[in-house]
Formats: structure tokens, C-alpha cells, sequence
């Protein structure tokens, strides 16, 4: 027989967790927000005035899921880590060929990029960390570790006699990370146009022309 107490205690338990689901998906949905103003009204409109009429609530109610705009932007870095990063460094460690691998690694990134569009105007938007320490640094280390994703593949690939030997790994993965900046600009000018595929075959062949052409 369950007692008052008990009948309290077991109340008040999944009273806590409703709490914390709820604020969760709340966190969630600020991030969103936020990601969907970047993309598209610009960084500069990204006020919290704007962020709390896009979800539908007050600038304080904001301000007690995160502190400032820095931690918000700082919990989607921390979002593209566990969901990007991750992804690409398994796919980079795998067993698979080299050329395999490389066409899954920039299929996903681009994926990712592409369903995640106000992300790539985050990472490429300079002004927006121009005078943030903290986030000069998130971004340094975000893209360190890409290109050294990026370039385990390639060493591999060197290692397996697949592509010139003589190329320079840090400098392809250098020209890599500006793939995603050209993706951003032909969705944001001619999205009636672009295509994920098209654009992934285009830089796929790209990148593998200029892995074996100064040994042609």
C-alpha cells in the first residue's frame, strides 16, 4: 500500500523530471532559433529581444536557460562537437579504403552543414568572434581537429601508394575547409538551384583530382 508520503515523494520526482525535459526541449528550441535568425537575418539581428519573439518568450525567461548569447553560441559548439566531430573522427579512424573513406567523410560534413545551415555562417562569420577570446578559441580547435580528420585520411592514402606522395597534407586540408564557405554561398544565391548531391560529386572529384594530378 503506497502511503501519502510516498504518494508525495513520487510526485514531486516526476514533477522534477517533467522540469527538466521541459527545459531541455527548451534549450533546444533557443538554439534553433538562434541558428535560423544567423541564417537567415545575419548574426548582426541575433538580439535576445529577437531570439525570445521567435520562440515565444520573454527576454528573462531566455536569460534562465542561459546567461548571455556567448553561452548559447558556446552549447551549439558544444552540439557540433558531439554530432559532427565525433561523426567525422569515426569515419576517419575506420578501416575502410582511404578514397572510400574520404567520400564519406565530406558527405556527411556537407550533410551536416546543409541541414544545419545557420552552423557554417556561425563558424565562418569572423566578426562574430573578433573580440571573444573564448570563442576564437572554440573555433580554432573545431577547425584544428576537422583538418586533422581530414588529413588522417590522406596520410593514409600516401602511406597506401594511392595518391602523390609528395603533396602537402596540411595545405589540401587548408583548401578543405573552405568547401564548406562555397557550399554557403551558392545555397544562400541560388537555392532554387543548388543540389546536395551535384555539390558533393563536384568537390569529391575535386579534392581526389588534386590528390594524384601532379603525379599525371
Amino acid at each position: 500500500m503506497i502511503t501519502e508520503s510516498k504518494q508525495q515523494n513520487r510526485e514531486e520526482k516526476m514533477k522534477t523530471v517533467v522540469e527538466r525535459a521541459s527545459g531541455t526541449v527548451r534549450k533546444k528550441q533557443i538554439k534553433k532559433a538562434t541558428l535560423e535568425i544567423i541564417s537567415g537575418e545575419g548574426f548582426k539581428n541575433l538580439s535576445t529581444k529577437n531570439l525570445a519573439s521567435h520562440v515565444h518568450l520573454s527576454e528573462g525567461a531566455i536569460f534562465r536557460h542561459f546567461h548571455s548569447k556567448n553561452d548559447i553560441i558556446l552549447s551549439i559548439f558544444s552540439d557540433v562537437k558531439d554530432d559532427l566531430l565525433k561523426s567525422l573522427q569515426k569515419i576517419a579512424e575506420k578501416q575502410t579504403p582511404p578514397q572510400k573513406r574520404l567520400e564519406e567523410f565530406m558527405r556527411f560534413h556537407i550533410k551536416y552543414l546543409k541541414l544545419n545551415n545557420g552552423v557554417t555562417i556561425l563558424l565562418f562569420t569572423e566578426a562574430a568572434y573578433q573580440n571573444n577570446n573564448l570563442l576564437k578559441k572554440q573555433l580554432n580547435q573545431f577547425f584544428w581537429l576537422i583538418k586533422q580528420y581530414f588529413g588522417k585520411i590522406i596520410h593514409d592514402g600516401i602511406a597506401l601508394g594511392i595518391w602523390n606522395s609528395t603533396l602537402s597534407v596540411d595545405t589540401i586540408s587548408s583548401l578543405y575547409i573552405g568547401i564548406p564557405i562555397t557550399m554557403n554561398i551558392e545555397m544562400n544565391l541560388i537555392p532554387e538551384i543548388f543540389s546536395y548531391d551535384n555539390f558533393c560529386s563536384q568537390m569529391f572529384l575535386l579534392i581526389s583530382r588534386l590528390l594524384v594530378c601532379a603525379e599525371q
